[in-house]
C-alpha cells in the first residue's frame, strides 16, 4: 500500500490527533436502515468458513502488547485502541464482513511462518518478515517508521538469538515498506559493506516520483483512506484492510540500497540463503517484486496478493495500475513457483499454508485482476460509462464471489472498474455534456437553486434518508455544502448521510472516507504544524527531481514577467544544471549557459538544509555557503515565484 512520504507525523500537533483518538465525536447511531443493510450481510458472505482464524494465529510466538512510543515518549502506535474489537458479534454500526476483516488484522506479534523465516505483524500497516540466515538476519520491508521498525525486531531479539542484520530487502517502493529501515540497521554499516540493501529497478526513482510531485494531496487525501484522526471505535475507525492503521508520529526514513535487482529472475544468495527475485513493474507498484526461498519452499508475494482484493487505483491517488500485468504476473509466479511452494507469506495479513491452498489463492487472485480488466473492456466496448460500468459489476464471477480473499476489503469492485476506464480511455466519458461541464460551486448554485433553495433541498435530503436512499442523499447533500458551505443545517444533515454510508461499508477505505468525511464536517479540518518533508527524503532527491519539483511549485501568475536564466553549480557532487523561467514556466536541463543572468554555487547539503527550512537562501550567502555571481536579484525573482502547499485543505466543502 502505497503511503505518501508526507504521511509522517513527527512533526504533527500531537495532542489534536491524540484527542480525536481518545473521545467519540459521533452523535448519531446506526439507522434502521443501516442495521438492515448490515444484518443482510451475514447472508452474503461465507461466514461459516472460519479457516482465517485459525491461519492468523498459526505460529505465534510472542504476542505483542503495549505501545510504541516516539522519542518523547508519545504513543504512535497503540494496540490496545482496538481492544472493543474482541466483541465477538458486530455492532450495528460496523459491516460484519469489515467487522471479521478487522478482527483478524488485531492478531499482533512474532510469529513462526516456518521454521527459519518469522514476521511481525501487528505493529504497523505492514508486515516485517525476518529471515534467520547463516551469519546474520535478513529483514523484508522494515514497515513505515524507526520507532515500530524497532520495536519489531526487539520483540524477535526477545524470543530468537540476537544475530545482527547483514541485509534489507525492499520489496517495492510504498513507504510502509521502507520507512522504518533505520529502527534496524545503521547507514555506516551500510557504508562500510556490512549491511546490503536490496531492491528492485527503478526504486529510487519511483520513490521520489510517487512521494514527491503530488505527495501534498496524496497525503490529505491519505488522512482520508485510513482515517488518521478519527477515534478507534465501532463509531470510527476499525481497520484498514492490510493492517490495523498507519502510526501517526514516529520517523520514516530511507537508506538507498546498495544491490539493485534488474533482470526479470534473478538470484542471489544472502547469508546463506537462496532468493530468486521476481521482478513485476506494474503491479501494485511500479517498481516491485517477489522472491522465492528454495531452502523454506516458501514464496514472498510482496503486496501482489493479500487477503483481499486490492486497489488498481487508490483513494489516495497514485499512478493507475496494470490489471493485465498483474493478472500475468501472478499467472508467472503460479507457473513457476507453484508446484514447489508449502507456504506463500505476503507483506501484508497473514500466510497462506500448503501447496493447493497456495496454488488456488494464487490462481483466485490472478483470475480477479484479469476479470477487473477483460470485464471493463468488455463493457465500456459496448458503450457503458465508468460509473455505468461500476454499477454492473456487483459481483464476481464463479467462485471468486464465495472467497474471502477476493473481497473488497480494501480494492473494490466500483473502483477498480473505474480505474481500468481511466487507464484505456481517460477521464472523459464521450458524453458532449461533460466535455466542458461547471466547476463545482457554480454548479451547485445552480442546482440548488433549481431545486427551489436550500431549504427544498434540505427537505429532500431527509426525504431521501427516510427511504434509506443514502448515495442519493450524499449527492443532494454535497450540492448544497457547496452552494452554501456555511450551511449548517447543510453541514449537519451531510456529515449524517455519510456516517451511515460508512457504517454500512464492507470496505475499510470507503468507511474510513466516509467517517472522516463526518467528522471535518462537524468538527473541521484537524490542524497540522512544522513540516511534513522527511529529512531522509530530501538527502536521496537527485538535483533533477529537485528542480521538478520547484517546476511545480511556481505560481505561474506570480512568475509572468520574470524571465531569467540561471546557472547552479553543486561542489558536492560537482553537478551543473542551467534553469529557465519563461512564460511562467520553468525547465532545466544539465550545463552551464554562459550568457546566464546569474550563477549559484552551493554543496548539495546546503541545498538540503533549505529546502529543509533549516536554512535561508539569504542566511547562507551571509555564511558564504551559496555564492551567487551575476545578477543576484534574478535569484530573489524565483524564489518569490514559489508557493509552499498547504498540507490541510477542503475536501468536503469548497
Amino acid at each position: 500500500m502505497p503511503l505518501p512520504m508526507q504521511l509522517r507525523r513527527k512533526h504533527l500537533a500531537s495532542l489534536i490527533a491524540l484527542a480525536c483518538l481518545s473521545q467519540a465525536v459521533y452523535a448519531e447511531p446506526a439507522s434502521e436502515q443501516t442495521r438492515a443493510n448490515n444484518a443482510a450481510m451475514l447472508e452474503q458472505r461465507p461466514f461459516s468458513n472460519d479457516a482465517d482464524f485459525a491461519a492468523v494465529s498459526r505460529g505465534l510466538i510472542a504476542p505483542f502488547k503495549g505501545q510504541v512510543v516516539d522519542a518523547n515518549g508519545k504513543p504512535i502506535w497503540n494496540l490496545a485502541s482496538y481492544d472493543f474489537l474482541k466483541q465477538k458479534d458486530s455492532p450495528a454500526t460496523v459491516n460484519p464482513s469489515l467487522w471479521r476483516m478487522a478482527q483478524l488484522n488485531n492478531h499482533a506479534g512474532l510469529f513462526e511462518v516456518v521454521p527459519g523465516l518469522y514476521q511481525v505483524r501487528g505493529l504497523d500497516l505492514a508486515n516485517m518478515t525476518i529471515i534467520e540466515g547463516d551469519d546474520g538476519l535478513i529483514i523484508i520491508d522494515p514497515l513505515t517508521t524507526a520507532e515500530t521498525a524497532r520495536a519489531a525486531l526487539d520483540l524477535y531479539y526477545q524470543n530468537r538469538a540476537r544475530k545482527p542484520v547483514v541485509a534489507v530487502i525492499y520489496s517495492h517502493t510504498h513507504t510502509d515498506h521502507f520507512g522504518g529501515v533505520r529502527g534496524v540497521i545503521d547507514e555506516a554499516d551500510v557504508n562500510a559493506g556490512k549491511v546490503k540493501v536490496f531492491a528492485p529497478s527503478g526504486f529510487m526513482e519511483h520513490v521520489m516520483s510517487e512521494n514527491v510531485y503530488a505527495g501534498n494531496a496524496m497525503s490529505r487525501r491519505a488522512q482520508y483512506q485510513f482515517g488518521l484522526y478519527l477515534p478507534r471505535g465501532d463509531q470510527g475507525q476499525v481497520d484498514a484492510a492490510i493492517g490495523k492503521a498507519v502510526a501517526i508520529g514516529g520517523s520514516i526514513t530511507l537508506i538507498a540500497p546498495t544491490d539493485l535487482i534488474d533482470k526479470p529472475i534473478e538470484t542471489r544468495r544472502i547469508a546463506g540463503i537462496d532468493v530468486e527475485f521476481q521482478l513485476t513493474p506494474g503491479t501494485e507498484a511500479p517498481s516491485e517484486m517477489n522472491f522465492y526461498l528454495p531452502q523454506f519452499k516458501a514464496l514472498g508475494i510482496a503486496e501482489n496478493a493479500s487477503q483481499t482484493m486490492h486497489n488498481i487505483l487508490t483513494p489516495r491517488g497514485a499512478q493507475v495500475r496494470d490489471a493485465k500485468a498483474w493478472s500475468q504476473y501472478l499467472d508467472a509466479s503460479l507457473s513457476r513457483y507453484g508446484d514447489k511452494t508449502e507456504v506463500l507469506f505476503g507483506q501484508h495479513n497473514w500466510p497462506t499454508w500448503g501447496a493447493e491452498s497456495v496454488r488456488t489463492l494464487l490462481a483466485d487472485q490472478r483470475d480477479m485482476y484479469a476479470f477487473l480488466n477483460d470485464r471493463t473492456l468488455h463493457l465500456l466496448n459496448q458503450g457503458l460509462t465508468p460509473m455505468e460500468i461500476a454499477q454492473n459489476m456487483q459481483k464476481l464471477p464463479g467462485e471468486l464471489q464465495n472467497k474471502w480473499y477476493t473481497q473488497g476489503y480494501y480494492g473494490s469492485l466500483s473502483h477498480n472498474s473505474r480505474a481500468v476506464y481511466q487507464r484505456y480511455m481517460g477521464f472523459y466519458d464521450g458524453n458532449p455534456a461533460n466535455l466542458n461541464p461547471l466547476p463545482p460551486v457554480e454548479s451547485a448554485r445552480l442546482s440548488v437553486e433549481a431545486m427551489g433553495g436550500s431549504e427544498a433541498v434540505l427537505a429532500k435530503v431527509h426525504a431521501a434518508m427516510d427511504k434509506g436512499e443514502y448515495r442519493w442523499a450524499a449527492q443532494l447533500g454535497n450540492q448544497l455544502l457547496f452552494a452554501e458551505p456555511d450551511n449548517a443545517k447543510a453541514r449537519t444533515v451531510q456529515a449524517d448521510v455519510l456516517e451511515q454510508l460508512g457504517y454500512q461499508s464492507e470496505n475499510a477505505n470507503w468507511r474510513n472516507i466516509y467517517l472522516t468525511g463526518a467528522m471535518e464536517l462537524r468538527n473541521g479540518v484537524p490542524s497540522q504544524v512544522g513540516s511534513s518533508v522527511s529529512v531522509d527524503m530530501v538527502r536521496a532527491l537527485p538535483p533533477q527531481m529537485f528542480f521538478d519539483f520547484m517546476a511545480v511549485r511556481v505560481d505561474v501568475d506570480k512568475a509572468i514577467g520574470h524571465d531569467l536564466n540561471l546557472n547552479w553549480h553543486f561542489t558536492d557532487p560537482d553537478q551543473t544544471f542551467n534553469l529557465t523561467l519563461r512564460n511562467g514556466v520553468l525547465t532545466h536541463r544539465e550545463g552551464l549557459n554562459p550568457k546566464a543572468d546569474a550563477s549559484l554555487s552551493m554543496s548539495k547539503a546546503t541545498l538540503e538544509q533549505v529546502s529543509l527550512k533549516q536554512l535561508d537562501f539569504p542566511t547562507a550567502m551571509q555564511k558564504g555557503l551559496i555564492k551567487v555571481e551575476g545578477n543576484g536579484k534574478k535569484i530573489a525573482e524565483l524564489l518569490a515565484t514559489l508557493d509552499t502547499f498547504s498540507p490541510q485543505f477542503n475536501i468536503v466543502t469548497p
